[in-house]
Formats: structure tokens, C-alpha cells, sequence
């Protein structure tokens, strides 16, 4: 256990957007949002991707731009991004020095501000309580030990010395992310930060969030965090009134809301439509009277004659006019992920691991035989070996020992934790290179820019999509779920039960772990 940070975190935590616009190259991203947070407030931001989540964790950081807005913040800020502010030169050190520069110089300030007390110099006893003040809301004198039990809770690399250059990405974020658990920020903006986390660092950082007396503002595809951590939660979605919205109660109520909101909304439009057409049939039938010469029956005065038919025309024109300005948009369909018809292979054995190891990456070795529509999961600690086990699979890597045999017809999808898709291609291009479509994946708009312009969660996707369009009979998934939305993720987990291929999955994701709850496991 951490000790708790300071109770002054708790005075000046607080952000508020207010009416928040984001567009680019003319294309809205984020319109009307709208945000309050306070000390203790944990907010999930959540939506399809391409939304606009990690804009507005930007926007609330401050790198971000916005084309309209209010934003007010208040304490220091730590942010969690998918972009490592260091290069491979530097070290672990200087990651840490950097996260914790806030501490450094409160510290500093201090310092220099005892020398000048001491010395009696003028102003002193204000900028000594000034400096104090900063200290303490930090917590600064023991935010070293905090990252050090963090560090080993996340299964971090501790020597300071060493190269970023040396480390996966993965760990990393895991030093970036043990620093910001231990600055002492008033504000901690996440984005994805379970996706580098296995079993204990996942139980760290919901105990560590859950706990954390400042704002936190999470965007995360990890639907058991959510569950554990929120307290509210800020959905990017359309609505009915094309507005963001926001739900307190935690994210089991905002699940709940959402479907009846939703009900509700395709409910109106419904009966707008209805509406509508029994106003078209009036509006028709009143037409054709007037074309026919209609007259009513006999009894009614020459005026009534003369004028109930063209009267009927204006009041249909009338209530058209107010169902027009109270108009419910149609509620959009939600994107649907559409798994293609992958084939099995009709031999016995797929694929065969032999004794296999890596040096110094898969140590213990590891057997496995897979054929027909096989499932098997791949469990363990960060640095077990389960990339590399998909890898020397996939034929990516060549074991160190042991063999790995397929069957010389057979097709294998790898979906790695990263890809090198050509930042200057398109989609679209791509996915035609490739003879498929785009599975229900990519929005328009996605399909037609350059791949270097795509968001992490765009990219996921046709990495995804590319693997899945040459229909493969065996396909190796490492961290599936990494920065795809919930919806996707089940619709993606209900497809891996019922496809005819083998799957085989690495995952840290502890929903995906219960959902395939019966399918072997290969623990490393």
C-alpha cells in the first residue's frame, strides 16, 4: 500500500469545460462539450472511435487548441498520452526527472526560499509559506518513494541509468505511468492506460485511482476499469439533440441510461415518421379533392363548399411547418463490426510448437498444438514471453530452440500490439490492395486519409481489418481489445466464439479474460 497524497491535493483540484468546439480541415470533432470535475471526481470519457476522446483529454492538457471554448484548470496537470515525450537516448531517469519536474522545482523553490528566510531577506516569510504551500500540495518530499512502489507494482524498469532506446513501448508507459501515480498531481488525464498492464499492474492502478484524491479523467477501452473506477461519465456519442452527454452514478448506470435514452430516441423519431406520413396521406387526399372539383354533401353552405378542401391543405402545411422546427434527428445506426466467414482447416494439425524459447525474451519452453477451430488463450506476467510467442507462431521470429511446424496450406492472421502501415497510403488503398472491405470498421471519412493522420484507435482498427481480409484459418490476436471502443470489443469477442478458425489470444483485457472463461489456457 502508497501512502495517501496530500490533503491540500484535495483544496485545488478542479477542471470545467464549457461549450468545447474542435473541428479539423472542416470536419467537426468535438462540438458542445461540456465538463465539471472536482476533487475526487473520476470521469470516463467514452464513444466510438474517431469521437474525439483523446482531443479532449488535449484540449483539458492544453496542447490542444479548440476553435471555441472556456476551459478553466486548477493544480498541476499529468498527463498519460500514447506518445512518449523522450526519445531512445535518454534514460529512465530522465523520464522520471522529467514527470516529476513539478516536484523538482517546488522542492527548488523551497530550498531557495529557507536560504533567504535565514538570511533575513525582505519579503522572505511570504515566499517562504508560498513555497511551503506548493510543497505540500505535491507532497513533494515523498513523491521518489511513491514512483519507486509504483514502479514495482507495474512491473516497471527501476534502473535509472537505462536507455529508453533498450526498453519495449510497453514498459515505457509503465515508468511513464508509475511517475504520474507518484507526482502528486491535482489532475491525472489517462488515455489507455491499462493497455501495457498486466493482472497486479491493473490491480495497482485501480486501487491507485480509486483511491486518488484529485480529478482523474480516463479514456480507456478497459470496461472493468470503468466499472471499478468511475464516478461519472461523459459520452461522445450522438443524442437526440446532437450533444454530448454526461452521467453520474458510475459507469453500470451510465450502461443502463444509455439503452433507455436511446429506446426513448428511436422511439420519437419513430412517431415523427408516422407523423409524417399520415400528414403526406392528408395532405394527398386533400390534393386530389381539390383536383376532382370536390364538393361536400348536400346541406352545406356555398362558403364551406368553396374553401374546407383548401382549409384542410393549409392546416396539414401547418403542423408539417411545426414538426420541421421540432424536428428529432434519426438516430444514427451504430457502427457494426461484420466478422467475414474465415475458413477452417480441414487437417489435423494446424500448427505445432515444439519445445520453443527465445533468449532472453521466452525462457521456459512452450508446447502447443493447434487445429480445426482450436481456442486457446495466452495468460502471464508483462515480459513473459506472449508477444513473442505470437510472433515465433506467426513466423515473424525464429525460436532459439525448439520448432515450430504448420501445415503447408494453411493461412496464419497475426495481429501485433504494433504496426507499420505506409504513413503516406490511404485506408481505402490499402484495403483494396488487400480485396476486402472494411468490415464495418472504418468511418468514411477514415477510409479516405493518409494513414499518419489516423488516430490510434483508427489505425487498431484496419490493422485488424488487413489481417482479417486474407481469411485466415489461424489467427493470433495480441491484445485485441488495445484502443477499440466497448462496443466493438464485444461485438469482436462474440465473433471470436462463433468463427470457424482456430483463435489464439494474449490478452491482459479482464473482461475478455471472463468472457472466454472456457477456453484453455496456456499460462507463461
Amino acid at each position: 500500500m502508497t501512502s495517501p497524497l496530500s490533503p491540500a491535493l484535495v483544496r485545488t483540484a478542479h477542471v470545467r469545460l464549457s461549450d468545447v468546439h474542435v473541428a479539423f480541415g472542416g470536419r467537426p470533432v468535438l462540438a458542445g462539450v461540456d465538463l465539471v470535475a472536482a476533487a475526487g471526481d473520476r470521469v470516463a470519457i467514452v464513444g466510438e472511435n474517431g469521437r474525439g476522446k483523446t482531443t479532449l483529454l488535449r484540449v483539458l492538457a492544453g496542447t490542444q487548441p479548440a476553435d471555441r471554448s472556456e476551459v478553466r484548470r486548477a493544480g498541476t496537470i499529468g498527463v498519460a498520452d500514447q506518445q512518449i515525450p523522450l526519445g531512445d537516448q535518454e534514460t529512465v531517469g530522465d523520464l522520471i526527472d522529467l514527470e516529476l519536474a513539478a516536484v523538482r522545482n517546488a522542492l527548488a523553490c523551497l530550498e531557495a526560499a529557507t536560504t533567504a528566510l535565514a538570511e533575513g531577506r525582505p519579503g522572505a516569510d511570504d515566499a517562504f509559506a508560498a513555497a511551503l504551500s506548493a510543497a505540500e500540495t505535491l507532497d513533494a518530499w515523498d513523491a521518489d518513494r511513491r514512483v519507486e512502489v509504483s514502479l514495482a507494482a507495474l512491473n516497471a524498469v527501476d534502473d535509472r541509468s537505462r536507455p529508453l532506446g533498450t526498453l519495449s513501448v510497453g514498459q515505457r508507459h509503465r515508468v511513464r505511468l508509475a511517475c504520474l501515480l507518484g507526482a502528486g498531481h491535482s489532475v491525472l488525464l489517462l488515455d489507455e492506460p491499462t493497455n501495457h498492464l498486466d493482472a497486479s499492474g491493473l490491480a495497482h492502478l485501480t486501487e491507485r485511482l480509486r483511491a486518488y484524491p484529485g480529478v482523474v479523467v480516463l479514456v480507456s477501452h478497459d470496461r472493468a476499469l470503468l466499472a471499478d473506477v468511475a464516478t461519472s461519465v461523459l459520452d461522445l456519442d450522438p443524442s437526440s439533440d446532437g450533444r454530448p452527454r454526461g452521467y453520474g452514478g458510475g459507469y453500470a448506470a451510465y450502461v443502463e441510461a444509455r439503452q433507455a435514452e436511446r429506446a426513448r430516441w428511436e422511439a420519437l423519431h419513430a412517431e415523427q415518421l408516422a407523423e409524417r406520413q399520415r400528414l403526406a396521406d392528408d395532405l394527398s387526399a386533400a390534393q386530389n379533392r381539390l383536383r376532382d372539383n370536390w364538393r361536400p354533401e348536400k346541406g352545406h353552405g356555398k362558403h364551406t363548399r368553396a374553401t374546407r378542401a383548401p382549409g384542410l391543405v393549409r392546416a396539414v402545411h401547418r403542423r408539417q411547418e411545426e414538426l420541421n422546427a421540432h424536428v428529432v434527428a434519426v438516430p444514427p445506426p451504430p457502427a457494426r463490426f461484420a466478422m467475414p466467414e474465415l475458413p477452417q482447416h480441414q487437417g489435423t494439425v494446424a500448427l505445432r510448437a515444439a519445445g520453443v524459447t527465445v533468449a532472453g525474451r521466452l525462457d521456459h519452453p512452450v508446447d502447443l498444438t493447434l487445429g480445426g477451430a482450436d481456442r486457446l488463450v495466452v495468460t502471464g506476467r508483462n515480459g513473459a514471453g506472449k508477444s513473442t510467442l505470437l510472433a515465433v507462431l506467426a513466423g515473424s521470429l525464429e525460436p532459439t530452440a525448439g520448432t515450430v511446424a504448420r501445415a503447408r496450406s494453411v493461412r496464419i492472421g497475426w495481429l501485433g500490439q504494433e504496426s507499420a502501415l505506409p504513413a503516406r497510403r490511404t485506408a481505402a488503398e490499402l484495403l483494396e490492395l488487400s480485396g476486402s472491405a472494411d468490415l464495418g470498421l472504418l468511418s468514411g471519412y477514415d477510409r479516405h486519409r493518409p494513414i499518419a493522420e489516423l488516430s490510434t484507435g483508427a489505425r487498431r482498427r484496419l490493422d485488424l481489418a488487413l489481417v482479417l481480409a486474407a481469411r485466415p484459418q489461424v489467427l493470433l490476436l495480441d491484445e485485441p481489445t488495445n484502443h477499440l471502443s466497448a462496443t466493438l470489443v464485444d461485438e469482436l469477442t462474440d465473433a471470436l466464439h462463433s468463427t470457424p478458425a482456430a483463435v489464439v489470444v494474449a490478452t491482459h483485457d479482464r473482461q475478455l479474460l471472463r468472457d472466454t472463461a472456457s477456453w484453455p489456457r496456456l499460462a507463461l
